[in-house]
């Protein structure tokens, strides 16, 4: 069984010109990618399996990540059903000078393991060992609850 603290994942992706829009803000889009790609490999490590994406939640962007700015992605594990596994995701712009983050976006993704043939998969039960990895986990359900 996998323990919710070794699926957490940390990534960061430097705003680039190829990145930005017009305003010089990062599109929508990107960020969506750098979620999606991070949160399947926290999938991944939790199953041990290859994972796509099912479902996303509600996805709002609540700042801008300026060209220049770093996004600084987290993800984890956090529930599973019998294929799937959920996982928590959130980017902050930091400030690579000062080390000072902000919350620019936040949602929850569902992704389903499949095997060799492209068919979905079980995925273990998911566990959590730690104090940290309760509060993530507990954080995690009552914000996707409060999503819907």
């Amino acid at each position: 069984m996998t323990d919710l603290m070794e699926t957490y994942i940390e990534n960061r992706e430097m705003v680039q010109p190829n990145h930005t829009n017009m305003l010089g803000t990062t599109h929508g889009g990107s960020v969506m990618k750098w979620m999606d790609e991070i949160g399947a490999m926290s999938a991944m490590r939790f199953s041990g399996e290859t994972c796509v994406t099912a479902w996303v939640n509600q996805m709002n962007f609540e700042l801008p990540i300026h060209l220049g700015d770093v996004a600084f992605i987290t993800a984890y594990a956090y529930d599973t059903t019998e294929t799937s596994v959920k996982v928590r995701l959130r980017v902050y712009r930091e400030d690579m000078r000062t080390g000072d983050r902000e919350l620019t976006t936040e949602s929850y993704f569902v992704f389903v393991a499949i095997d060799d043939d492209h068919r979905p998969t079980s995925v273990p039960d998911l566990t959590v060992a730690s104090e940290e990895g309760e509060r993530l986990r507990r954080e995690a359900l009552e914000g996707e609850n409060g999503s819907r």
